[in-house]
């Protein structure tokens, strides 16, 4: 079938049959609507020719030879090539005449085509058709003829012949200068000696059928050749659509022979490049020339299509290295993708999730090719590389991408260039110089889809239709033509879409029911190995310049990928990090030089600690409560800081490498003079390391680089010659004094590990001096007497491995009457161990109790591998153990209990060695390195006894081990340390509180030690002084407890928040009365004490030294040494601690603990001496449904703790109660059950009816949820189907037995009888009396929670209520902090509602991180929850004092005055200015040039609240004068609101709101409001507007924001507030329109006053917008022009008279209207300022800014007091109004007012009012008692008169019995 107006390849179908006509019709006539149709034979076997003609007007026809088009697809050329070569040049002539005639037969002019079918067997052509135009493939034509075509038709036009055309004159061998005649038909022409052939480029799949694409083309890459050259209809950023023409480019090669012409072809095919969404068949046609019959041009028209149907043409390519190409374009591809949408967010504000995170590191890539399924596990190496591991196989790839979106890819030394586009189907991929090859995407075989853009057509089945595997089910319309769709398989078909729907490929057109799904095709996975061939895609130069740029990692490179958050490669796995580390430092293997590899080392470590700290030191810089803001906070571009983040999401690898990297670095250089010597820059990293934060896992490289800077100052082995000279000059005489010197006294260094390096000297005087100087200072602080030489002939004679023997006696430190010996021998090296045994004599004292056992020389390891030192030193110690083992019994018989053994390293530190006669004389490890007397100086063996200890690090004079209490249920790290420094009186506190400090450091430094990893010990500190201190005797054993105690103090004051992170709990100082013997006196201080002092006096062991019992100086009480070890409380609130600091808070039963620090600092801070008592703290137990007193030790089992504490504060020396109730986490997690919310409301109802503040320390887990436990066990269930569970179950059920078991309420259920047993079905659990349910497990809990959450809102409005959120605060925990209003919040104590575990279920996906997201600091503070942020719980609890610090003491009372500093009178010296400024400095003051300027409030007094919420107005507390006050004031500058990112909302972002200052706006508004109700309930402070606002922000934005809401809520505060309200405007400041309404003094008569400074202003407009309204817009303004300017009368007078002068007069206006429209802004402005303020009664007073302080303090403080009094008489007189109240007052004050000078009034009567209580508690009496006669009148006088005589006789007698009763 043949549409006669179609062409291309459209309107045309081959039918084989009746079925395939239908279709083919239905095609046709939809492809070229309205075309007449032919239907004609097939004529196969036949090549396409074509002649191509050109005919004039003068009616001659010339043949331009023709072409030969027979590669065809679908009838459409692919192919065009001439001259034709498969007839013979005769014959094609013959076709050629025949054409010429038939176009000369009816005048044809212009070009044309006639076409041929030719058969070679039979040499016949049969005619086509005539295409009257010109064809797409007419170059071939110009280039074998040199004909231009188009020029010809041009010429053609314009009337020229053909003969006489240059171009034709040359075709047929002419001159084409002349004229002569041509006979076209029968001049032959010259033949031509250049073949071309013609290639067309087509937006079409070959891989499937060549079915049409469309789609967006990026780029087309085509260079032209001199014998190639071709055209594109499509450049870049073009596109192809799914109606347009297939065919988008044009190629065409030419050659001598058609050999050369093909394979000119080929070489220009492959080398066109086109990017882009639609697929080509550039490849398929190389490989289609490639074929034989293509070069035998042995091809007819239907081979093409045959070829394709039979996809004999394929790609010649290894199948494996396509698809392992593929798989490394798709991975790219796929973190391409992921970035972009992480980085997306990032810009939006959005936190990456650690699922997407994970997708950059590692994940899965998919592809099938040829039934198989090949899943790669991908892992990114590097940012260039990635590890794909196959079945048994792991590859390698580095790649680099190309600007335009190419890959190098490189594996081993194969390189190729690659590029693809994933389609909706495949994936699409090109191996530059190979193939393109697609990848389908595994599909289900019940989905019909669209391979290609089109628009249905129509469905070839009915719906519902049965099809067969194959059948098309539906006809697409794609680039003009029809294409069928066939099925996979068979099935019956459900159409999806309707005819004409526009498609994309990959979208669904129907489904199929699987007639059977069991023969449905499987795809197979992968296995076994998987092989690459061994070639790569480039030529040689080309592969060379990309394998030198894509290098094979270095091993410090692969290190540093992973640093860089990227996997461990595949070698790097193997090795391991530690693996690599240690090959980095094996520098100087295989013959390299050793200083050479030191250095090699060096810069590795130093590059890979810069790339840790470039990566970590943003992320550390949040770590302390900025956690959640790392968006907000970095300022680079999103792509570094996606870097940092995916590098900190490998923190735990990372710091594993930089932790090996610093203990190579340690071992490997930290000797001799080494360290000192490292680089500077790796010294800066080091520091850097040093510095980064505790927290945040980085404790461990911290240590690590902490120890490495201590060693570079080690002086060991840095000044042994000094100290051998000075050995060889002193005498025996001169050894004690070196011995016992200590660092501050000598120049030169006597430590043990040095002067061990001189035991081998080869000077006999040098190693006995040497050794009896060991010994002196080995035994610091005991008594040592008669040191000697032993040179006994049998001693000597019989130890010849000896080269010295040494004796001595010796008594511990407080001991005389007993002493012992002690003996020690110097072997030459271990090798003498051997001898030893066999021959050794022990001087004959009678018992020795101590041996030292000094080696010389032990051999040092190879500093180049710590494990062989490791392996040696374990050698070392088990030739020592086997030795000291085979030498035992006599080590008995001699009476021997403790040998110590000391090896010197050459180089090296030297080992200590400890053996026990109680450990069977084996090794102590714990005491391993530990100097001989310490362990028993700083008393571990005591600890022992209750701990089991691990060390963590210890030192010449200090031990930091780790213990685990016997019973596995106390952790504590115990800092432990021994001093020989002499203290006096005079500095004995000085000295505690630095050796105090030191123990933090250390402790500090402990804690990062990765033993402690996850735990949460507690720590002890044990200080040894030896020294007894001089001038000392049992009389100042109290005065030694009061200078401890004040250190302790002292350390808390300025160390509070460090002790409580530290978790220190107990603090021991042991030191040395002067008696004789000196008097052991052990100073002790514990958290769960309150750090009180205690002293004890200690009774030694006469032997050992050893405490065995305890005075207590104050009491005399005597307790044994054990019972100072195990003190049951503690023990049990210890493991207790631990369990809060897990949940990130302090253990409740420490607050008191923590008040009492705050307030020791708060006392020093005003300089007064401390107080004794600061805090009384009777806790509160509820027994009967009341409180009781009652002190529970930390033994409560209910969830909350409640105090009735009264602090002894500066501003309450007597001091204060208040009402501390506190969650406590360690019970049932701090939940809320039905108890713990009874304790709170009783707590809490306690304090509103004493109306004095109500604490709340909240630390929980939200209300309590549970179930009945004992049923859990009972519980069975009936199944649907036993046999099948997945079908469900019927019901729940308990057996009959067990339901007998149960209380009556237990259970609601109902019998049911199976099989002759008796079921109870459960249809409902209740659980009343059992044990489980005790406290509540479900919604009795939410009611306990909403009885508090009532008394709280309550206990706002009746007193003072504050809370502080430590830890978390969970649901009703939450809604407590909230109701109560006033919040504190440490950083790390979340406010949430649910948690984010919780929150990622229902939303399915890890969304939230942290509970920061939800209510941390960053979400609570600026969203005004939370007042005031602090860092930790004694930072918390600074805080709340410092709050109780402005309020009084109960609801009846006024706010504390106290004595200032800061004097009343001093004037103001900061002044507000026009500009914008800091209104802080205002409030505050600051530091101007060096010089302090004053600001309003009392110096240092001012403290700013929520600070974080509605940034355009400041509000906070403060002190005039030493009283207390609230303030509000406006923020003059610009400030950013901050709206985060939701996370779980992917399309939201950040948004940032500028809002300008002295503008009210909603947020700021609703602060307002909010800290005015603060000011007002419980705190009862006087209240001072600094009023400079313009207005209210009125825009669209706002308005719907509900700034008219917010703006009310400020009128109605307002109103109800009890206390002074000061209202001032302050000088450059206004107040406008809306703002001037809501704090008009008219809103609350009686309590608000205003003020205006004399700089100020007020109005309803600015003066420049008055002066518009006022001038009417100029008009004014010019009459007054012509009012007052002497030029224009003069012009008004001309015009006037007539002239002419209106010209002059508009210029002259115009000349003075911006003048006068100044003029006019003045005389508006002179309306709003303090004198018209005054006149009309809106402001008291106008003031100047300096004197304002003194003015408003003693306003303010006679207001306050006067307010104080009426509020009294309301008190005394119910019915009294605050305006009779206050006329009283007035009444009573007028004397003191009347007499005061002029402006003094206020402070005369305020002061009056202080000193004179008892005369105003009279005269509120007297109206008391005047208003209880009014009372009883009334109530007499409302008697009838029948009952008035009785009741008043009633009365008084009453009266006289009261009376006499009393008397």
């Amino acid at each position: 079938l043949k549409a006669s107006e179609g062409g291309g390849g459209k309107g045309i179908r081959k039918c084989a049959n009746d079925e395939e006509l239908r279709t083919g019709w239905e095609q046709v006539t939809n492809e070229v609507v309205g075309s007449p149709i032919f239907m004609m034979q097939l004529c196969t076997g036949a090549r396409h020719l074509e002649v191509q003609l050109v005919g004039d007007e003068y009616g001659s026809v010339v043949a331009l030879i023709g072409r030969d088009c027979s590669t065809q697809r679908r009838f459409q050329k692919i192919f065009e090539e001439g001259p034709p070569t498969i007839a013979t040049k005769e014959d094609f002539r013959e076709a050629e005449k025949a054409a010429q005639r038939l176009a000369m037969s009816v005048g044809y002019r212009g070009a044309g085509t006639v076409e041929y079918l030719y058969k070679p067997d039979s040499r016949g052509f049969y005619f086509l058709e005539l295409n009257p135009r010109l064809q797409v493939e007419h170059p071939v034509t110009e280039g074998i003829t040199g004909v231009n075509v188009p020029a010809l038709q041009l010429q053609i036009g314009m009337g020229i012949p053909l003969q006489r055309v240059p171009d034709i004159r040359r075709f047929y061998g002419l001159d084409p200068d002349e004229a002569s005649q041509i006979d076209f038909l029968n001049d032959a022409y010259v033949y031509p000696s250049t073949h071309v052939i013609a290639a067309r480029v087509t937006a079409e799949n070959p891989d499937d059928a060549f079915r049409p694409t469309s789609g967006r083309i990026e780029r087309i890459r085509f260079q032209s050749t001199p014998n190639v050259w071709g055209y594109f209809s499509i450049g870049a950023n073009g596109g192809i659509h799914e109606f347009a023409d297939s065919q988008f480019g044009h190629i065409f090669a030419s050659g001598p022979t058609r050999e050369h012409a093909r394979k000119a072809l080929q070489i220009a095919l492959k080398n066109i490049s086109v990017v882009g969404e639609i697929r080509n068949p550039t490849e398929y046609l190389v490989e289609l020339a490639e074929t034989e019959e293509f070069k035998n041009n042995s091809i007819d028209t239907a081979w093409l299509d045959k070829l394709i149907a039979e996809k004999t043409i394929k790609m010649k390519c290894n199948a494996n290295d396509m698809i392992f190409y593929a798989a490394c374009l798709r991975a790219h591809l796929q973190v391409k993708e992921q970035q972009r949408k992480i980085l997306d967010g990032i810009k939006k504000g959005h936190m990456p999730l650690q699922s997407n995170l994970k997708i950059l590191q590692s994940f899965q890539v998919e592809l099938a090719h040829e039934s198989t399924k090949y899943n790669f596990q991908v892992s990114r190496t590097a940012q260039d590389a990635f590890a794909l591991t196959i079945g048994e196989t792991t590859l390698e790839a580095r790649f680099r991408e190309q600007p335009d979106g190419s890959l190098y890819v490189r594996c081993g030394d194969a390189v190729a260039q690659i590029s693809g586009v994933e389609e909706p189907l495949c994936l699409r991929l090109r191996v530059e110089g190979q193939a393109t090859i697609t990848f389908p995407r595994i599909r289900d075989p019940s989905e019909l889809r669209s391979d290609f853009n089109g628009k249905l057509v129509r469905y070839l089945h009915a719906d519902g239709a049965d099809i067969k595997e194959g059948e098309p089910f539906a006809e697409l319309e794609a680039m003009k033509m029809i294409m069928s769709l066939r099925a996979g398989v068979s099935g019956k078909v459900h159409h999806t879409l309707g005819a004409g729907a526009i498609v994309a490929a990959g979208d669904l057109l129907a489904t199929l029911d699987l007639a059977d799904p069991s023969k449905v095709q499987t795809v197979k996975p992968f296995s076994g190995a998987f092989q690459l061939s061994k070639k790569g895609g480039r030529n040689a130069e080309a592969k060379k310049e990309v394998l030198d740029s894509l290098p094979s990692p270095t091993k410090d490179g692969m290190l540093s990928a992973v640093l860089c958050g990227f996997c461990a490669s595949p070698e790097l796995s193997k090795l391991g990090g530690v693996g690599i580390v240690q090959h980095i430092f094996k520098s100087h293997e295989d013959g390299a030089a050793e200083d050479q590899g030191m250095e090699v080392a060096l810069d590795a470590t130093c590059k890979l600690l810069g790339v840790f700290l470039e990566n970590e030191r943003f992320v550390a810089s949040l770590v302390g409560g900025d956690e959640t803001q790392t968006i907000q906070r970095f300022q680079g571009p999103p792509e570094e800081l996606l870097s940092k983040i995916l590098a900190h999401t490998a923190l735990k690898e990372s710091l594993h490498i930089v932790s090996s990297l610093l203990r190579s670095l340690s071992s490997n250089f930290a000797l001799e003079g080494a360290i000192s010597a490292l680089p500077m820059d790796l010294v800066a990293k080091l520091t850097e390391l040093r510095a980064l934060p505790d927290a945040g896992g980085y404790g461990q490289v911290k240590l690590l680089a902490q120890q490495l800077l201590t060693q570079m100052n080690k002086p060991l082995g840095m000044r042994r010659e000094d100290l051998r000279d000075t050995l060889l000059k002193s005498t025996r005489k001169d050894l004690l004094a070196l011995a016992n010197s200590h660092d501050a006294e000598r120049r030169m260094y006597f430590g043990l590990d040095l002067i061990s390096s001189l035991f081998s000297d080869e000077d006999q005087s040098v190693r006995s001096k040497a050794v009896e100087v060991y010994i002196l200072r080995t035994y610091r602080g005991y008594t040592v007497q008669d040191v000697e030489t032993v040179d006994a002939k049998d001693v000597v004679d019989k130890t010849p491995a000896a080269q010295l023997h040494l004796t001595w006696t010796f008594a511990p430190p407080g001991v005389q009457q007993k002493t012992q010996k002690g003996y020690a021998i110097v072997l030459p090296d271990m090798s003498a161990y051997e001898s030893l045994v066999e021959s050794w004599k022990i001087p004959a004292a009678p018992e020795i109790t101590e041996i030292h056992i000094l080696v010389a020389k032990v051999p040092s390891t190879s500093r180049k591998n710590s494990d062989e030192s490791r392996v040696a030193l374990c050698s070392a110690v088990s030739r020592t153990a086997d030795m000291i083992s085979s030498a035992a019994p006599m080590l008995d018989a001699k009476g021997c209990v403790v040998v110590n053994v000391m090896l010197a390293h050459a180089g090296h530190v030297p080992s200590y060695l400890h053996f026990h006669k109680a450990s069977g004389w084996k090794e102590i490890p714990e005491y391993r390195n530990m100097r001989s007397t310490l362990p028993s100086l700083i008393e571990l063996p005591q600890i022992q006894t209750e701990f089991t200890v691990s060390p963590l690090e210890h030192g010449r004079i200090f031990a930091m081990d780790f213990g685990v209490s016997k019973d596995k249920k106390t952790e504590v790290v115990f800092a432990r340390a021994a001093s020989h420094i002499a203290m006096g009186l005079d500095t004995l506190a000085s000295s505690i509180l630095s050796d105090l400090l030191t123990s933090c450091d250390f402790i500090e430094r402990a804690m990062l030690d990765p033993v402690l990893e996850n735990r949460h010990p507690a720590a002890k500190i044990f200080l040894h002084t030896l020294p007894p201190i001089p001038d000392t005797s049992p009389r100042d054993f109290r005065y030694l407890q009061v200078l401890f105690g004040s250190a302790v103090q002292q350390l808390m004051a300025e160390s509070g928040s460090r002790v409580l992170k530290l978790r220190i709990a107990k603090i021991e100082v042991k030191v040395w009365v002067a008696t004789s013997p000196p008097t052991a006196l052990r100073l002790m201080a514990e958290s769960s004490m309150g750090w009180e002092a205690v002293a004890f006096q200690e009774t030694l062991d006469t032997l050992t030294g050893s405490p065995i019992s305890f005075k207590n100086v104050e009491t005399q009480e005597v307790c044994r040494s054990i019972e100072m070890l195990r003190q049951p409380v503690e023990e049990q609130r210890s493991s207790k601690r631990a369990t809060a600091r897990r949940a990130g808070s302090t253990y409740i039963y420490d607050f008191p603990a923590l008040f009492r620090i705050s307030l020791t600092k708060m006392w020093r801070a005003v300089g007064d001496e401390v107080p004794a008592k600061l805090v009384a703290a009777k806790e509160l137990v509820l027994e009967g449904g009341e409180l009781v007193e009652r002190e529970q030790m930390g033994n409560n089992r209910v969830g909350m703790v409640v105090w009735q504490c009264t602090l002894v504060t500066p501003e309450y020396p007597e001091g204060r109660d208040i009402i501390l109730i506190g969650n406590d986490v360690t019970t049932k997690a701090g939940s809320f059950g039905v108890e713990e919310s009874e304790v709170f409301f009783k707590a809490s109802e306690l304090a509103r009816k004493k109306g004095i503040p109500r604490i709340y320390i909240a630390c929980n887990s939200g209300a309590r949820i549970g179930g009945v436990e004992e049923l859990k066990a009972m519980t069975q269930v009936e199944w649907n189907d036993k046999n099948d569970l997945l079908k469900g179950f019927k019901y729940l059920y308990i057996s009959d037995d067990d339901f007998k078991k149960l209380p009556a309420q237990a259970v609601e259920s109902h019998p049911e009888t199976v099989n002759g047993q008796t079921r109870h079905v459960l249809d409902a659990i209740m659980g009343v009396g059992l044990p489980s349910t005790k406290g509540g497990v479900g919604v009795e809990c939410l009611q306990g929670s909403g009885l508090i959450a009532g008394e709280t809102s309550r206990a706002y409005d009746e007193t003072f209520t504050l809370s502080y959120a430590t830890g978390r605060s969970v649901g009703i925990g939450a809604y407590l902090n909230r109701l109560g209003q006033r919040n504190i919040q440490m950083v790390n104590g979340p406010m949430i509602l649910t948690g984010a575990d919780m929150l990622n279920k229902v939303l399915g996906q890890q969304v939230y991180t942290t509970l920061d997201q939800l209510g941390g600091p960053h979400i609570m503070v600026p969203n005004g929850v939370t007042h005031e942020l602090v860092q930790n719980d004694q930072d918390g609890v600074e805080a709340i004092l410092r709050w109780l610090s402005y309020v009084p003491e109960n609801v009846l009372t006024i706010p504390p005055l106290i004595s200032s500093k800061d004097p009343v009178a001093r004037k103001v010296q900061f002044t507000p200015t026009k500009t914008p400024y800091d209104p802080r400095h205002m409030l505050g003051g600051v530091k101007v040039d060096g010089e302090w300027q004053g600001g309003f409030c009392d110096e240092g007094s001012f403290h700013e609240y929520l600070a974080g919420w509605g940034k355009s107005v400041v509000v906070g507390r403060g002190r005039l004068g030493g009283l207390p006050v609230g303030i509000v004031s406006v923020e003059t500058r610009s400030v950013e609101r901050h709206i985060p990112a939701d996370p779980q909302e992917t399309k939201s972002s950040d948004i940032i709101e500028v809002q300008a200052g002295q503008v009210w706006y909603p947020d700021s508004a609703y602060k307002t409001a909010t800290a005015i109700r603060d000011f007002n309930r419980g705190e009862q402070l006087p209240l001072i507007i600094f009023a400079n606002w313009r207005g209210f922000s009125g825009g669209t934005r706002d308005m719907f924001g509900e700034v008219l809401k917010y703006g009310s809520m400020i009128v109605d505060a307002l109103v109800e507030y009890k206390q002074p309200v000061t209202i001032y405007i302050p000088p450059n400041g206004e107040l406008r329109g809306g703002a001037w309404v809501v704090l008009d003094p008219k809103i609350n008569i009686e309590q608000i006053e205003m003020f205006a400074d004399v700089e100020a202003r007020g109005g309803i407009l600015e003066p420049p917008a008055a002066a518009e309204v006022l001038f009417k817009k100029d008009k004014h303004t010019v009459e007054m022009m012509h009012r007052c300017d002497d030029k224009l009368k003069e012009l008004d007078a001309r015009q006037a008279k007539g002239e002419d002068v209106a010209k002059d007069v508009k210029a002259r206006e115009k000349l003075l209207l911006p003048v006068y429209q100044q003029v006019a802004t003045q005389y508006c402005d002179l309306h709003d300022r303090a004198p018209r303020m005054k006149s009309v009664g809106v402001i008291r007073e106008g003031l100047k800014w300096e004197e304002s302080r003194e003015y408003l303090h003693w306003r303010i403080r006679r207001r306050t007091q006067e307010n104080s009094i009426a509020r009294q008489l309301m008190r005394a007189v119910p019915n009294m109004s605050y305006a009779t109240a206050m006329a009283a007052v007035t009444d009573l004050c007028k004397d003191v007012a009347a007499a005061a000078a002029a402006g003094g009034e206020d402070k005369a009567v305020a002061l009056w009012i202080e000193e004179h209580p008892k005369e105003v508690q009279s005269r509120v009496e007297t109206e008391r008692h005047r208003a209880t006669e009014e009372e009883i009148y009334k109530l007499v006088s409302s008697l009838p008169s029948s009952k008035r005589a009785e009741v008043v006789r009633d009365l008084v007698g009453y009266s006289r019995v009261a009376a006499q009763a009393s008397a």
